[in-house]
């Protein structure tokens, strides 16, 4: 079988080469390019946001591996509304993000603008007053009476003397007024770098996080090991239960991560379902801390919903690996996420043996 698009470019004499497709064929080649439109509306959203991005990056991943299985009009129905309302979602989310960093930066111009202003004032009315004082200088010059001469100089020389003092304190206080406007300069960009590196959702870093502490390790030349996570069963939590029973979910396993971890590791949401961690040290040392961190946080999870949430018990499909010298992030990245999904795969095997084995029917993994 050949592509839709390709059958159309061919002329007439290759034409007779290939029979037309069928419907089958058709409405396969459609889904194909569905799925490829809705992981390049992935990708664009991720490069358009960093911050948001890999959310809707992962929810449209979901619902194209959705399409890969057997397809019905409700189904397809279905995704649409899915696809409408992520898009939605993301618009606003991704709006109210760059308002309130357009708003940081707008209320630093203005702490730096008013520096500047009162140091300008600051500046002209100490320019006036030297400005009279030079006139009275050159007035002296016209009188012959000497004592009146001495009189007026000790006069303007304590003026002077006032001016000058009141202008180094007037120094003092405006660096001072600088300092602190400074400092609170330094305040505001640190949270907005802060913002802009951490999953909201969680208060994990994010992927942009991420890769910023994977890069201060590579340019450190230390060993370290990167796990990536795959949550198994996530989908049918969201089918079941719905989106903010998913969201709470992730806050849930979000905390339990975190605190399995050490203080020198680094916890992040890589997008969806997807999490990963940074372990300083060998494949070795990481390896047993790893086995640690399953223990603690795999297993049963209670739902907050109403007044007893169902529980559900969660584990991972993990790939795990050690950074080789001179590697870069994206090669690093993919080793790790192609033993996840290498793994992940052999766990669905099994899940769907053992099901057929009791009798059951097919069913969704994710």
């Amino acid at each position: 079988m050949i592509s839709i698009k390709k059958y159309l470019d061919l002329d007439s004499s290759e034409l007779t080469k290939y029979r037309p497709p069928n419907s089958e064929e058709i409405l396969s080649s459609t889904l194909e390019a569905y799925r490829a439109a809705l992981g390049a509306m992935g990708s664009c959203g991720l490069r358009a946001c960093p911050t948001l991005g890999p959310g809707l990056q992962s929810s449209l991943m979901v619902l194209a591996e959705g399409l890969a299985k057997t397809v019905t009009p409700p189904l397809v129905k279905e995704t649409e509304g899915q696809v409408e309302h992520q898009l939605q979602e993301w618009g606003e989310k991704t709006s109210e993000y760059f308002q309130q960093r357009a708003g940081d930066v707008k209320e630093i111009l203005m702490v730096l603008a008013r520096a500047a202003e009162s140091v300008a004032e600051r500046d002209q009315r100490y320019a006036s007053q030297f400005g009279e004082f030079t006139k009275r200088l050159q007035a002296l010059a016209k009188l012959e009476d000497l004592p009146q001469i001495r009189s007026a100089i000790v006069r303007g020389a304590k003026d002077l003397k006032n001016c000058v003092d009141k202008m180094e304190q007037d120094g003092r206080e405006s660096v001072a007024a600088l300092r602190s406007q400074v400092s609170t300069y330094e305040t505001k960009l640190e949270e907005a770098e802060r913002r802009a590196s951490h999953d909201t959702l969680t208060g994990l870093d994010n992927r942009q996080g991420v890769e910023t502490k994977l890069q201060r390790r590579i340019d450190a030349n230390r060993p370290f090991c990167v796990v990536m996570l795959d949550l198994n069963g996530f989908k049918q939590v969201n089918d079941a239960y719905g989106h903010q029973a998913g969201d709470d979910l992730l806050k849930q396993f979000s905390t339990e991560l975190r605190s399995a971890s050490r203080s020198t590791d680094v916890v992040g949401r890589w997008g969806g379902d997807e999490f990963v961690v940074i372990l300083d040290g060998n494949l070795t040392e990481a390896q047993s801390h790893l086995e640690r961190m399953q223990k603690w946080v795999f297993g049963s999870y209670t739902l907050h919903l109403g007044t007893e949430g169902p529980k559900v018990d969660m584990d991972a499909a993990i790939g795990m690996v050690e950074w080789n010298a001179g590697e870069p992030i994206k090669d690093l990245l993919a080793r790790a996420d192609t033993l996840m999904y290498k793994q992940k795969a052999e766990m669905h095997r099994r899940a769907t043996a053992a099901h057929y084995d009791k009798g059951g029917k097919q069913e969704p993994y994710s």
